[in-house]
């Protein structure tokens, strides 16, 4: 199964772009897909302030690739985000943050469902070494014991910069028991030859082998999870909408 998703199929404003994958696949029972509880798209102006706000149950990856944010939290963490610094809010119970937006920003904020309600809130950073991953999937956050930003569910992120005419597959991964979200952040990829994707467009594929081309010079980022492994979906963000 392959299923294209378009920007059309965002809701939000100029400033954040919301992917909710299972409403744009037309669920009517849920507005996530398995563990991916919804995507945020954020284009946000310089001198940006968003106040001390909670969130519960809600595992939340922030992906920042130009500005870059100042974190306050209620665990008494203060942190810069940026393209070279990763940030991973597992809220739990509660947790409060607060963000500051000196210059403007482009980025994602990913909610991950997590695998039980109100857990202990936890905040975890990853420094990258490289701030883009050139023609090589990179590993940004899982379930695995030994990763630095560590899901308590069954989820996978990977993220690429893919130059222009380069072509690659997708990550091993069990495909029968696996589903798949392609996220294209910058650029344009064409899917098996046949299927263009643009800058905010997605793809959802289960039981499928993906060779990507780019087009042009692209960012991309690659969800795994496991729709039936357990995960809590009643967080305050990443929770089903309906």
């Amino acid at each position: 199964m392959i299923h294209k998703i378009t920007n059309e199929q965002k809701v939000g404003n100029a400033h954040i772009k919301i992917l909710y994958p299972g409403k744009a696949l037309k669920s009517v029972t849920d507005t996530g897909l398995g563990t991916i509880g919804r995507i945020d798209h954020a284009n946000i102006g310089g001198n940006v302030t968003i106040k001390m706000h909670p969130h519960i149950n809600d595992d939340i990856l922030s992906y920042f690739r130009t500005g870059y944010a100042m974190h306050i939290d209620s665990e008494g963490y203060q942190a810069k985000v940026s393209r070279n610094k990763l940030m991973l809010m597992k809220a739990g119970k509660i947790f409060h943050h607060e963000e500051h937006m000196p210059e403007p920003l482009e980025g994602l904020q990913i909610f991950i469902r997590p695998k039980i309600k109100d857990d202990i809130p936890e905040v975890s950073f990853r420094d990258l070494e490289v701030s883009d991953s050139i023609n090589e999937w990179r590993l940004l956050a899982s379930p695995d014991s030994d990763s630095q930003l560590k899901f308590t569910s069954e989820t996978w992120i990977y993220d690429i910069s893919l130059k222009q005419s380069k072509e690659i597959g997708i990550p091993d991964f069990d495909k029968s028991k696996m589903t798949g979200l392609l996220y294209v952040f910058q650029g344009e990829v064409l899917l098996n030859a046949n299927l263009s994707l643009t800058k905010g467009e997605s793809l959802v594929f289960r039981n499928e082998d993906l060779k990507i081309q780019a087009t042009e010079n692209s960012e991309l980022v690659l969800f795994i999870m496991n729709e039936n492994s357990t995960y809590f979906d009643e967080g305050m963000y990443s929770g089903n909408q309906y």
